[in-house]
């Protein structure tokens, strides 16, 4: 705002001229945006620098100037000024007492402001001269943004409002006018009655003080009423259809939602059948592990076995060694027998001549007896080892059955337990199931609920909505028969109008007759006053070309309105019948979701199937190994068996070498 008076304060100084004191007052402070200089004497000189400031600023959007005596160049400059104002909406020049000049630059500002509101001219002179008057119309005509205008006591006559009616035909935004205490009599009555068919925007006109007929200010009035009617139509069908397009808009919505929450519970069963199904897997794949790891275990138990049976082939291997052995000291025992006997025959043969060869004889066999005794000992402790490791062996052997029982024990219990937990995960699977399907049942039931009285809410807004269109007919129709009735009454006012007026243009002619033989000047007259006759007789035709075609444009309306209902009316049908398909496609949408839980169902019934023959057939696995370790431990004892039987074969053969042995019998001689 500072900015604002210190221009002014400059193009003042720039055209050597002082700045007013009230006008700088005004400018720095202007409340609101309200530029106030009502009662303001302003000069030539402020008028110039006003109108080459506001242009160019954006924070004045009232311009009031009422009584501020204006001179003509003054306005002129300040209204040359605003045509380029894009942000002005109200204009005060009451009181300024504006004329030709003042009347052009009015005309010259509306044709090229597309800002302005509201314009008040009241007690100006603009309708004294019919030329400025006329240029000021056209300006209105052209203007598209005015929506209020005060002419009041404006002098303007009969033509000024001839050409405010040619501009009020193609004016399509004032919406009030005020042409109070004028000269526009009977002629500009009639003028601004014949224009409002035309204009459909103006909804108040007052003509109050011009000396208009009351049949002209009623049928002004009624035209007036016709247009607030209008309007009013048109609110009301502007909010009906805002109402109506907030309920589909919410409609939309709540389907939208329900859309969503039907897909997130959707997304939430897939979720949990996937959580399902994984911790079914999880649960496979554990056992699985488990049966993996029996596997191994058992794999391992095959291999102490193979191990086993690698060792007990080593003891059979070591006691066929010892056999050998014995077999190759009988042997020799027998040969040295043999020989000894050989050597008793010898010594008994040459007894006498070989004595000292017997004794020699007898130390050396005395020496290989010790040696024999050497080697039965060598023999007893290897047999004595023999028997620890046959003690071991069969130590070991108890210690590994025994192993194998407890581990065979631990591998039951542990199927047991694995046998009690998928139990208890297939009857949990099968109670979530059953919850899951509880809950889709009653999900589903109470879906269909909703959907069905919502259906019966829509039943009963189409309903409503017929209600309404029959009501509008009906109003309609009505309206229609008040416009003809009225125009029954226009047609006979205008028929008694035109008898009363032939009947004083003929009383007229019947003096202008009488009187033609006295005056050849009231002769002139009188001609004068039967071409004024003929004027109002042509001005009545045209005003019945005028209301014919009121008459027409009613019907047009009228036939536009019935389309207009017709129209709203398939409109509102064809959403219902789109409406009632989005049900349909909803509902067929359910019947697949009904079918895919159907199908899921299915699954988890042949998932449970498949779990249960997987199971049937590991327990399967798991007798026919425990029937292998069964043959394995029988096998086991068998070869146990047989082991104690040789090592009691090699005890007794021992035993029987050892106490049967004939070594010591040559200890008796000595």
């Amino acid at each position: 705002m500072d900015q604002l008076w210190r221009s002014y304060s400059r193009l003042c100084q720039e055209s050597g001229a002082e700045p007013q004191e009230a006008v700088l007052s005004q400018l720095r402070q202007l409340p609101q945006g309200r530029l106030d200089l009502a009662t303001q004497s302003l000069t030539m000189d402020t008028c110039r620098a006003l109108g080459e400031l506001l242009p160019s600023q954006a924070g004045v959007t009232e311009l009031v100037l009422s009584d501020c005596m204006l001179s003509e160049e003054g306005a002129t400059l300040l209204l040359h000024g605003l045509c380029a104002n894009t942000v002005l909406r109200l204009l005060d020049l009451k009181g300024n007492n504006l004329r030709a000049a003042g009347a052009e630059a009015l005309g010259k500002l509306l044709r090229q402001n597309r800002s302005i509101h509201s314009l008040t001219l009241e007690w100006n002179n603009l309708g004294m001269w019919d030329e400025a008057f006329a240029t000021f119309c056209r300006g209105l005509a052209a203007n598209g943004t005015l929506r209020q205008l005060d002419l009041r006591n404006n002098q303007i006559s009969h033509k000024g409002a001839e050409e405010l009616a040619l501009a009020l035909q193609g004016q399509a935004a004032l919406q009030q006018l005020d042409l109070r205490w004028n000269s526009i009599g009977l002629l500009g009555g009639r003028a601004l009655a014949g224009c409002l068919p035309g204009n459909r925007t103006l909804r108040r006109l007052e003509l109050a003080g011009n000396n208009v007929p009351g049949d002209i200010l009623r049928a002004v009035e009624q035209a007036m009423a016709h247009n607030q009617d209008r309007h009013t139509a048109f609110r009301e069908s502007q909010a009906r259809t805002h109402v109506l397009s907030k309920e589909v808009q919410h409609l939309q919505e709540q389907k939208s939602k329900q859309f969503l929450d039907l897909m997130e519970t959707i997304d939430k069963q897939r979720e949990e059948m996937a959580k399902s199904s994984r911790a079914a897997a999880t649960r496979v794949g554990q056992l699985q592990e488990a049966l993996s790891e029996r596997h191994c275990v058992i794999k391992a138990l095959r291999a102490k076995l193979q191990m086993t049976e690698a060792a007990l082939a080593l003891s059979e291997q070591k006691v066929q060694d010892m056999g050998e052995l014995l077999a190759s000291a009988e042997q020799e025992r027998l040969g040295l027998s043999q020989r000894q006997e050989k050597a008793r025959r010898l010594e008994q043969q040459e007894a006498a001549e070989r004595e000292s060869k017997l004794l020699q004889d007898l130390s050396a066999a005395s020496e290989k007896n010790l040696v024999l005794r050497n080697q039965v000992d060598e023999l007893e402790r290897k047999a004595k080892a023999q028997q620890e490791q046959l003690f071991l062996t069969r130590q070991e052997l108890t210690n590994t059955s025994a192993e194998l029982k407890m581990r065979a024990i631990q591998a039951e219990e542990r199927l047991d337990v694995e046998k009690r937990r998928a139990r208890q995960s297939l009857e949990e699977a099968e109670k979530l199931r059953a919850k899951e399907v509880e809950h889709m049942t009653r999900h589903m039931e109470e879906s269909e609920k909703a959907m069905q009285e919502r259906v019966q809410r829509l039943e009963a807004l189409r309903l409503s909505l017929e209600e309404e269109l029959s009501r509008a007919k009906a109003a309609a129709l009505s309206e229609r028969g008040q416009a003809e009735e009225e125009l029954v009454k226009a047609r006979i006012q205008a028929g008694l109008e035109e008898q009363q007026r032939r009947a004083h243009l003929e009383e007229k002619l019947r003096l202008l007759a009488q009187a033609r033989d006295e005056a050849q000047g009231a002769c002139l007259h009188q001609k004068q006053m039967v071409a004024d006759a003929q004027a109002r007789a042509c001005q009545l035709g045209l005003q019945v070309e005028g209301q014919r075609r009121r008459l027409e444009e009613l019907q047009q309306e009228l036939s536009s309105k019935d389309q207009e209902r017709v129209a709203e009316v398939t409109r509102v049908r064809v959403e219902m019948q789109e409406q009632v398909g989005r049900l349909q496609a909803e509902l067929a949408a359910r019947e697949a979701l009904r079918e895919k839980a159907a199908a899921l169902e299915r699954q988890l019934k042949a998932a449970a199937s498949d779990h249960r023959e997987a199971l049937l057939d590991k327990e399967s696995e798991i007798a026919s190994l425990r029937e292998k370790l069964r043959l394995k431990e029988a096998e086991i004892a068998r070869i146990r068996d047989e082991e104690a039987q040789r090592a009691g074969f090699l005890r007794s053969a021992v035993l029987a070498y050892v106490q049967g042995s004939p070594l010591r019998s040559p200890s008796a001689p000595e």
